[in-house]
């Protein structure tokens, strides 16, 4: 047995066993890529708010305004999305997570959200479990993305014209020909031209399943170094603690702005027990959840404990930190949203159509056999 036909028998069958799943997670991708600009449009009503010429009233009255609502639930952090859009406060109870919408200028409640009902929210469950439990589904996913980036380059190497006349046919479909033909030729084709956008959307899906894959990232770029070490909160000696304590939280934020005037969209969590701290985090960018800024808090009087500005983290963790924008395509705005879309909706169609080249060839083996 030849080397491409080992690669090609290869292909084969890892093709047919992760087939259906590269295709439900390859089209729930394609739905999410694009979930704040629907979101936007058919939930305006209480994701979106009129700018205002004043500051964002502080967490603790926001937090006290859901507390009001739903007496019974902890707040464990503060979101501010923007000077048009609507602070978020998330809450738990011991039984469901509920999020809910304020207007940040004026403390107005908007909307109380349910993740686990909510559209976009489950279609991102079934492409990272399957909606199956999450310690079974993530390494179902995972093991399907291993396999696909085996697929892509096992399929580049069956696929790479063997003689230089080739290459032009090889690099185009020819439409004019019999539909199986075309099928063949957009099957090797799609596939060659997505995969390296393929590869790196797969590799930063993989940070999902695998603490190690993002490890790796950060290893790779530091030239080794330990990311836990660099990412570890800092820790506090306390003896008293008031869980929830709104005035350090205010302090925090207050900071947080001050320290980042530039910045869009904040965040601050509450401290929920003895030895937990105040953490802020700052980004540039509306809806952008990468080149963000860190700070930590004392829980009781809101001091600065430490700082991790995006300009002095190291290169590694930029890149992990970046990991989410990248595989969505978010890191580049629109147009990056649309090349990860574009390239996952045809990851989606490769499983199908060399499922119809397999059938295909299955079928005339068997009309050859019977003859």
């Amino acid at each position: 047995m030849g080397f491409k036909t080992k690669i090609r028998f290869l292909h084969k069958w890892l093709g047919l066993i992760s087939g259906l799943i590269v295709f439900i997670v390859s089209i729930t991708g394609c739905i999410f890529c694009f979930h704040d600009e629907i979101k936007d449009i058919t939930r305006k009503e209480w994701r979106l708010v009129e700018p205002q010429n004043k500051p964002f009233l502080m967490p603790s009255v926001l937090q006290e305004k859901a507390k009001a609502i739903l007496p019974n639930y902890k707040s464990s952090m503060v979101s501010y999305y923007g000077k048009n859009r609507s602070a978020i406060v998330y809450t738990y109870s011991d039984t469901e997570n509920l999020y809910l919408y304020f207007n940040p200028y004026t403390g107005k409640y908007l909307k109380t959200e349910n993740p686990e009902t909510d559209f976009f929210i489950i279609v991102e469950y079934i492409h990272l479990y399957l909606l199956l439990p999450d310690y079974i589904g993530k390494h179902i996913v995972g093991g399907a993305t291993i396999i696909f980036i085996i697929l892509l380059i096992t399929g580049i190497i069956q696929w790479w014209p063997k003689r230089k006349s080739d290459i032009k046919r090889s690099f185009s479909v020819k439409w004019s020909a019999k539909w199986r033909r075309v099928n063949y030729d957009w099957h090797n084709t799609s596939g060659f031209y997505i995969s390296i956008i393929a590869v790196i959307i797969a590799i930063t899906g993989l940070t999902f399943t695998y603490e190690w894959v993002g490890d790796g990232i950060y290893k790779t770029f530091n030239f080794g170094g330990d990311k836990a070490l660099e990412t570890k909160a800092p820790t506090i000696d306390t003896t008293k603690f008031k869980a929830n304590k709104m005035i350090a939280t205010d302090r925090a934020f207050m900071q947080t702005m001050k320290l980042q005037p530039t910045a869009e969209m904040f965040y601050v969590t509450t401290p929920q027990q003895k030895g937990d701290i105040i953490n802020t985090g700052a980004y540039p960018h509306t809806l952008r959840y990468d080149h963000q800024t860190n700070y930590y808090f004392h829980p009781e009087n809101g001091k600065l404990i430490q700082s991790e500005p995006y300009d002095k983290k190291t290169l590694g963790l930029q890149v992990v930190e970046m990991n989410y924008g990248i595989h969505t395509g978010q890191i580049l705005d629109l147009p990056g949203k649309i090349i990860a879309f574009t390239a996952s909706l045809i990851a989606a169609a490769l499983p199908v159509t060399g499922f119809v080249i397999w059938y295909g060839r299955r079928k005339k083996s068997c009309k050859k056999l019977k003859a």
